[in-house]
């Protein structure tokens, strides 16, 4: 019988004074109670209307499964609507596999802080219920935290993926060998470098820094990997061993399509500035607006290339917002060339 567990069971004392004992915008991870048995990994995986996707990640995670003692694995759903993820869990978990499902969508930021509440184990893997791992991850990561104990995470480069699994690029290579990134505060603070499937993170840095920032809709990943890098040493891994998915549904599609991407990441920028000491902040934030607003001006270009004329306007509209420097006029130029060009041949097909 799958391990399915209730709501009242999230009710315990230390979970009820957790959510209650919120410093200002980022809930307090309290330590797992003394005497609850501790597995070396929690791979906490949210989920929200993507079961298709999920098979794929239960497999990949429990091909690598070294046993319960060592691994908890649990399924958290934000309360999807379109799916079953409960089904694909009994289907794929065969009973290994806990699946918990909120009583209320409660939105992607505090289903991460459930995630967060309910892990027992060691080292933490937040795993999006449409990414997936390699062959590998589990055992590079533990000998990167188990080998370093001044870490405070671990990140491999990532394989992004489209809806089919196709491949369509890899994160850069940060490092010529996988170590610690010395300057990757700097780094991170220009640009998001780590996606969410990739890292893993010590349960005790999220007991000390709190969990995500609520301020954040799309952009609360960047900010925790940028505030543990402000506090930890973080690892490095050269291989990809994750496996990113962007698609029409994800968060990312749905964000993308209204320029919220865009107006997060504004407020991201906001709030990472003062994480740089001695001022720096200010200087690399406008060079990272300038990167985010150009990349999003050429795929605003895209998308009116494909007939997305809304999203074409709301990422132009909102990378105008970001930055408006003169680092963005040829692209701002180059886009509005693009969408008229389009926008013509679509009048003149009709």
């Amino acid at each position: 019988m799958n391990p399915v567990l209730n709501q009242d069971e999230s009710t315990a004392p230390h979970y009820r004074r957790a959510q209650e004992e919120v410093v200002i915008h980022r809930a307090r991870i309290l330590p797992v109670p003394e005497g609850t048995p501790r597995p070396l990994w929690s791979v906490m995986i949210p989920t929200y209307n993507c079961a298709k996707y999920l098979r794929e990640t239960l497999v990949s995670v429990l091909a690598q499964d070294p046993g319960p003692e060592r691994m908890q694995i649990e399924v958290v759903d934000d309360c999807s609507t379109k799916d079953e993820p409960e089904a694909v869990v009994q289907e794929i978990g065969m009973g290994r596999v806990v699946f918990h499902r909120q009583l209320k969508n409660v939105g992607h930021t505090r289903n991460f802080e459930t995630c967060l509440h309910r892990s027992r184990g060691h080292f933490i893997h937040l795993l999006h219920g449409d990414d997936a791992v390699r062959p590998g991850f589990y055992a590079r990561m533990e000998a990167a935290l188990a080998g370093h104990p001044e870490i405070g995470a671990a990140f491999s480069r990532n394989v992004f993926i489209d809806e089919r699994g196709n491949w369509t690029g890899l994160s850069p290579l940060e490092a010529s060998q996988s170590g610690v990134l010395e300057d990757l505060l700097e780094r991170q603070v220009v640009i998001q470098r780590i996606q969410t499937p990739a890292i893993v993170v010590r349960r005790e840095v999220y007991e000390t820094l709190g969990a995500f920032d609520r301020r954040l809709s799309w952009t609360e990943d960047w900010e925790m990997w940028t505030r543990i890098a402000t506090k930890y040493p973080v690892w490095h891994e050269v291989e990809p061993l994750a496996l990113y998915r962007t698609h029409a549904n994800s968060n990312t599609g749905r964000y993308v399509r209204t320029g919220e991407n865009l107006d997060d990441v504004n407020r991201c920028f906001s709030i990472i500035k003062n994480y740089v000491p001695t001022g720096g902040g200010e200087r690399l934030t406008k060079q990272g607006r300038q990167i985010v607003a150009r990349r999003a001006l050429k795929g605003a270009a895209g998308m009116a290339a494909e007939g997305d004329f809304s999203s074409a306007i709301a990422q132009a509209r909102a990378a105008f917002n970001l930055s408006v420097t003169p680092s963005i006029i040829l692209p701002l130029f180059q886009f509005t060339f693009e969408f008229a060009l389009h926008g013509l041949k679509r009048l003149r097909s009709r």
